[in-house]
């Protein structure tokens, strides 16, 4: 059984692939043959979010796949800077509409905070009229699943003292040198689901000599070792790409890492991320 075959129950029983399409940074115009070129090869997991400004190719991709749309599933996330019911409510009918889609699998807010106020200000009360907007969508059956992204503890507690679904997933920011541990157990204990963006660093854990050293002994390339590590973790895995034959090397993760890497995995402390700093995401707030 392949990677792209096996799936997590969420907590409400609907089942989510472990291995995803991430589709940050692929303009709008090249997202439809991403994701044809993904389906294809046998991803049935396809991520994408309002700010990135392509969920209008990635439904065409979706549609034009030639895959039942009931064995995909597709995220996408409401823009950061909505915080207010209304404003929630139009967002989440607008990516329906520019998805061309009936109904979205798994939608999140995609930060606790504006991303040009990220980390910063109290949010509470936007967060909670955006996830109350979610709920009732999610009721409506608009959205198979709800949840969040860069929550951090306090912005769940915040969240869950007026929720009536607790998310069911966690959209964060996890890979060998970035690993939320002690985050990723609360989101377990309240069974929410984490999906690891990024899981290569954006890049730059490429440039690892102790990663790279670790990846030969096990015969594979540095972004299958950092994918399998996400895995291990027990979390879903969204390696980004337009490159099908990345695509193709991504899901070739049938391996097993041995305790004593995942733990030195684990340990390692590797968050410069170059000239992508300038990204909220990777600022270090």
């Amino acid at each position: 059984m392949s990677i792209l075959d096996e799936t997590y129950a969420l907590s409400n029983g609907v089942h989510m692939p472990k291995l995803g399409l991430g589709t940050w940074f692929i303009d709008d115009a090249s997202a439809a043959d991403a994701v044809r070129a993904a389906v294809e090869i046998g991803y049935r997991n396809i991520d994408t979010a309002q700010a990135y400004g392509n969920e209008r190719g990635v439904g065409e991709g979706v549609r034009e796949s030639g895959v039942a749309r009931d064995e995909l599933f597709v995220s996408t996330k409401l823009a950061a800077e909505v915080k207010d019911y209304d404003d929630a409510v139009a967002a989440i009918d607008g990516s329906l509409r520019t998805l061309g889609l009936d109904y979205i699998d798994l939608m999140l807010i995609h930060s606790p905070q504006p991303w040009d106020d990220f980390r910063g200000g109290d949010y509470a009360d936007g967060n909670r009229q955006a996830w109350k907007a979610l709920e009732e969508a999610h009721e409506a059956g608009k959205l198979r699943a709800i949840g969040v992204s860069n929550f951090l503890r306090e912005d769940l507690e915040s969240l869950l003292e007026a929720a009536t679904v607790v998310p069911h997933v966690n959209q964060l920011l996890v890979h060998a040198g970035n690993t939320p541990v002690e985050l990723l157990a609360y989101c377990a204990g309240k069974g929410i689901l984490v999906e690891a963006y990024s899981p290569i660093a954006h890049g730059e854990i490429l440039k690892n000599a102790a990663v790279e050293a670790m990846a030969e002994k096990y015969g594979v390339s540095v972004p299958q070792l950092c994918i399998r590590y996400t895995l291990q973790l027990g979390t879903v895995s969204l390696p980004k790409t337009a490159n099908p034959e990345h695509m193709r090397a991504n899901a070739h993760v049938d391996f097993e890492i041995a305790d004593e890497d995942m733990a030195a995995l684990k340990d390692l402390r590797a968050q410069d991320y170059g000239s992508s700093s300038a990204f909220p995401v990777y600022s270090g707030k």
